[in-house]
């Protein structure tokens, strides 16, 4: 797979900027539930009710059902330039359609449980239980997924054989499936797919790049 296949990538900061952006997503998304009020605001007056009638006071916000719906963004036009590419074979493509319900929101690792916080990463024998099949099999598919720059394996930490390693997390390139906005796609995967998709011949003339 070349050099950069090898390549070890500490997660640490990216960690924290992961962690960051998603404290400022929520600082927005509670600013849109109360109508343009941040929560510091919303709680000093509470506070100031509480004192002024002597009980506790709180707020409830009503959510649509809808905000805890999961979903994955097939990119269509790019999933169609591939197919005419015919870049994926029947087991790749039935794999990147069954392994979707497990990418995780924003990270785009595949996980066990997408609502889990925080979830556990999937290897490959937990992937191949999951769509009861074989590890042998599982792991032709992912291989050849990693090499066409569609998954990605890193690991963290001083690991020298990135093909031995047992502590690892599988990405999905977001220019295929992304599960996040599309306008703000996080930094540890550009980190990950951007040599694939500058040196890669047929992903580099994709329709549609996210980055």
């Amino acid at each position: 797979m070349g050099k950069d296949s090898k390549k070890v990538i500490d997660f640490g900061q990216a960690e924290l900027n992961a962690r960051k952006r998603d404290f400022e997503r929520e600082h927005k998304e509670f600013i849109q539930d109360h109508n343009g009020i941040d929560e510091e605001t919303l709680h000093e007056a509470m506070s100031i009710i509480s004192k002024a009638t002597g009980k506790d006071v709180g707020i409830y916000t009503k959510k649509s059902p809808q905000s805890k719906v999961r979903f994955a963004q097939f990119l269509q036009k790019n999933w169609e330039f591939l197919r005419e590419e015919n870049y994926f074979t029947t087991e790749e493509k039935a794999f990147l359609i069954d392994i979707q319900a497990n990418i995780s929101m924003h990270s785009n690792a595949v996980v066990d449980d997408i609502l889990k916080r925080p979830p556990n990463a999937l290897n490959i024998s937990e992937i191949a239980d999951i769509r009861k099949s074989s590890r042998q099999v599982i792991s032709k598919i992912v291989n050849s997924l990693i090499r066409k720059g569609i998954l990605a394996k890193a690991v963290s930490g001083d690991i020298k054989d990135v093909h031995q390693a047992k502590d690892y997390v599988l990405f999905i390139n977001p220019n295929i499936i992304y599960v996040g906005d599309r306008d703000d796609v996080e930094e540890h995967l550009i980190l990950i797919f951007k040599n694939q998709m500058k040196n890669n011949p047929v992903l580099k003339n994709l329709p549609q790049k996210l980055f």
